[in-house]
């Protein structure tokens, strides 16, 4: 593993935090009690907030500046939407994001009904009672076929609940501690990102860092669906320049090809991307922060999207420097997703330097 230096930089309270905005349900388009938890915690930190109406957050340090850096990440979570309500009682559903269907069976979910939370599972019939005598194989989980249990048994005493068409669907499974310095989580995508850059707000509040710019920690939407909020973000605030945060993929695991998607591994720093929408100099300023300050790294590349808010920030307006810094997680999409707290340490560290190195001045022109 590729451990961090010196001291950590998360306290007990931190980490108190990240346990809490992890547990608490932030689906794609109902984000808003997981964006008062946040800001909640960043407010000591920061002067003022922006919202917007779709219920993205913005934290500033140093408001009147008239340049603008943002640190960004998104705040929303896969999830499900209750569909159709059949007549003995079982739910069905369509998806909320890119929630994966094959980990569905025999979850336990929590639906957001009108009356609060009404707790569920994922049915899924016995394996000696799911052998098909037409095509002797299994059938498989697919999002027609996957259905929820209340202990309702009629459409009436599901609505009787407060369940309703549209009412949105998270899973259970919360925040946890495995051996060797590894955490999982649902949602580590990407409220870890949520929670690294509310650390950048405080450790510069902490150690009385003067800015000579102003900083957007930006805490954004419906990623999930589009890189939405992050959009309506870029649009509203026009920031001069961007460092966007998020997961990748550990690829050292069974099932992926490194070949398709280069080598990261948990443990192992953060990782940084080549992209068009990343910009080259800006990268080449955090890749020479990493350097001089010996924070790990490690590179992918894309093809053509990063498929984060990268690009959201990258081409608003007339065009925005945007850099991803990511950091490595197992399992994406499932209730078990996993980082490392060395990961953890080494991605603020490494965005904290970089926006205490940053100035107006620093040169993100291509052509001067």
């Amino acid at each position: 593993m590729a451990k961090t230096t010196g001291k950590s930089l998360l306290t007990e309270n931190s980490y108190k935090f990240l346990r809490k905005y992890i547990d608490n349900p932030s689906p794609t388009g109902f984000e808003t009690p997981g964006q008062k938890l946040w800001m909640d915690y960043i407010k000591p930190y920061v002067n003022s907030f922006i919202t917007d109406p779709y219920g993205s957050v913005a934290g500033v340090i140093n408001p009147k500046a008239q340049f603008k850096l943002v640190i960004e990440a998104h705040a929303d979570e896969i999830s499900w939407f209750v569909n159709y309500i059949n007549k003995e009682g079982l739910i069905y559903l369509k998806r909320n994001g890119g929630v994966d269907h094959q980990i569905a069976p025999s979850k336990r979910v929590l639906i957001h009904g009108k009356k609060g939370y009404v707790k569920a599972v994922f049915g899924w019939p016995a394996i000696h009672t799911r052998i098909s005598s037409n095509e002797n194989k299994e059938p498989q989980p697919k999002v027609e076929n996957l259905f929820l249990d209340c202990g309702a048994r009629s459409r009436e005493e599901v609505e009787a609940l407060g369940i309703h068409i549209g009412a949105v669907v998270t899973y259970e499974e919360g925040y946890d501690e495995l051996a060797n310095g590894f955490l999982i989580g649902r949602a580590f995508d990407n409220r870890i990102g949520g929670f690294m850059i509310a650390e950048v707000a405080r450790l510069l509040k902490e150690n009385k860092k003067s800015l000579p710019f102003g900083l957007y920690i930006v805490n954004a939407v419906q990623e999930e669906i589009g890189l939405r909020g992050a959009e309506m973000m870029a649009r509203r605030i026009k920031p001069n320049a961007a460092i966007i945060t998020d997961v990748t993929h550990d690829s050292t695991t069974p099932m992926i090809n490194k070949i398709i998607e280069g080598e990261c591994q948990c443990g192992k720093g953060p990782s940084l991307c080549y992209g068009p929408a990343v910009h080259n100099r800006l990268l080449n300023f955090v890749e020479n922060v990493a350097i001089k300050k010996g924070i790990p790294v490690q590179y992918r590349s894309v093809s053509r999207s990063t498929g984060t808010d990268t690009e959201s920030f990258a081409y608003a307006n007339d065009g925005c420097p945007s850099v991803l810094i990511s950091i490595p997680l197992r399992y994406m999409h499932t209730t078990v997703e996993m980082i490392h707290k060395d990961d953890i340490e080494n991605t603020i560290k490494l965005m904290y330097e970089a926006v205490i190195a940053f100035t107006p001045e620093t040169n993100l022109n291509y052509f001067k």
